[in-house]
């Protein structure tokens, strides 16, 4: 079978650029074996005499031959890491955000994901309800390690229920099979009040730990609901008491497991102790963040960068007034660090926007959109020098929020400068050097 990899970028001074190749050239094979993925041309590109077989972007075909030393890379970047096609999500999960999300979006919101490659290479959680014995075979003999692996639960019956399909009841057997195998996982549970939490959050947390040290981490993260669930499973969020429950049964086992291993091993999201009202836990807790991608710990984080950041503190000559734009869940977090941050003719005024493209029951920083910023901003009377945008709500790779708007729209709209932060040490800085 022929893939194709299609070129995006050429870097200036690569081998790449040096034999002719150009964006939009095609890589068929390297010396004489196709390649399905960046993974396969990795070790392919391990030898020291390469030939590529381009297909050009007339259509012309060519090999090209050349020498090169074992480490050198040739300097190219292609449009996908997989050149088949990405495996998507076959399954009918009840809780599937991308179920939830309104018509009319750009088309890549609504691709459901679920390649075994992706997690491997950038991390992304998969079900492996699509992947069969030659898959276990290469995932091993390449060690495609760790894998990001969505488990949900470890009952067999319920994951079928809950996923939507019986290969997804094989799920005990597919993890003790990749850990024989030498492969470790970072897990993942997204909870369902009645569904998998519980007593059936406890089977799972058990199973899973039993497998550690292969099993390296376990993170619990909350059902995402919006207003788009017409057709979808009836599903409720966590009150403040269920998230109480969940964080009591969750800090039982991490006791357990830094007494027997030294770490936690298991996670919540940051979302259960900001909704039950609690303390986040300590540093130390986190053990060094292995999921934090996956909304845990990134508050813990984010006030250890803000409080080892260190600013000038000259201060402005002239007043500043510069709003900080948040989710309704941050506000919490926000609010005390920027009203004990002083600096000279400053004035920060933390604006919590109620999430009305998705709902308000959607209330995470990460999916807020353009136009709610901007209508929220639009109501607040005062001075304004300018806004800080959080750039977690920014297509990754792009100045771009969810509904397709730009923080220059809001600039234009609003008559001040906007910027964006991507964590604690921009927002500081920002701040603190405006100009």
């Amino acid at each position: 079978m022929t893939y194709k990899g299609i070129i995006s970028n050429v870097k200036p001074d690569s081998i790449g650029l040096e034999i002719g190749l150009v964006p939009g050239d095609r890589l068929l094979a390297v010396n004489g074996e196709s390649v399905q993925d960046i993974i396969d041309l990795s070790f392919a590109l391990a030898e020291e005499e390469i030939e590529l077989l381009i297909e050009h972007v007339s259509g012309e075909r060519e090999i090209i031959s050349f020498e090169k030393d074992y480490d050198e890379e040739l300097g190219l970047e292609f449009e996908s890491a997989v050149f088949d096609n990405v495996r998507q999500c076959a399954n009918k999960c009840v809780f599937c955000f991308v179920d939830q999300m309104p018509p009319g979006m750009r088309d890549s919101l609504y691709i459901k994901d679920d390649d075994y490659r992706l997690s491997f290479l950038y991390g992304n959680f998969v079900t492996l309800t699509n992947i069969g014995p030659r898959d276990l075979e290469r995932i091993a003999k390449l060690h495609l390690s760790p894998l990001y692996v969505s488990v949900h639960t470890t009952n067999g019956t319920l994951r079928e229920k809950m996923l939507g399909g019986k290969r997804a009841g094989k799920i005990m057997g597919q993890l003790t099979e990749l850990v024989e195998k030498g492969i470790d996982l970072h897990t993942q549970v997204v909870l369902c009040p009645g569904f998998n939490d519980g007593r059936e959050l406890e089977r799972t947390i058990r199973d899973l730990y039993a497998l550690h040290p292969s099993v390296l981490s376990l993170a619990i993260v909350p059902v995402g609901l919006t207003r788009y669930r017409d057709d979808c499973h009836p599903l409720t969020g966590f009150t403040q008491n269920g998230s109480r429950e969940v964080i009591r049964l969750v800090r039982q086992w991490q006791e357990k497991c830094r007494q027997e291993t030294g770490e936690s091993f298991v996670y919540l999201a940051d979302e259960f102790y900001l909704a039950a009202g609690e303390e986040i836990p300590d540093y130390e807790a986190y053990d060094g963040f292995p999921q934090l991608e996956n909304g845990v710990g990134i508050v813990r984080s984010f006030l250890a960068e803000w409080e080892e950041e260190r600013i000038p503190d000259a201060g402005y000559l002239e007043p500043h007034f510069i709003d900080v734009v948040c989710g309704t869940s941050a506000k919490k977090i926000l609010e005390p660090l920027l009203t004990g941050f002083s600096v000279p003719n400053l004035t920060v005024r933390v604006v919590a926007v109620e999430n009305k493209f998705f709902g308000s029951d959607v209330t995470v920083t990460g999916l807020l959109t353009g136009n709610d910023i901007l209508t929220a901003l639009q109501t607040l009377s005062g001075p304004r020098t300018g806004v800080i945008v959080p750039g977690v709500a920014l297509r990754k790779g792009e100045h771009v929020f969810l509904d397709n708007t730009m923080p220059d729209s809001i600039a234009a709209a609003l008559g001040v400068p906007v910027r964006s932060a991507y964590f604690a040490q921009d927002l500081k800085h920002l701040l603190a050097a405006w100009r």
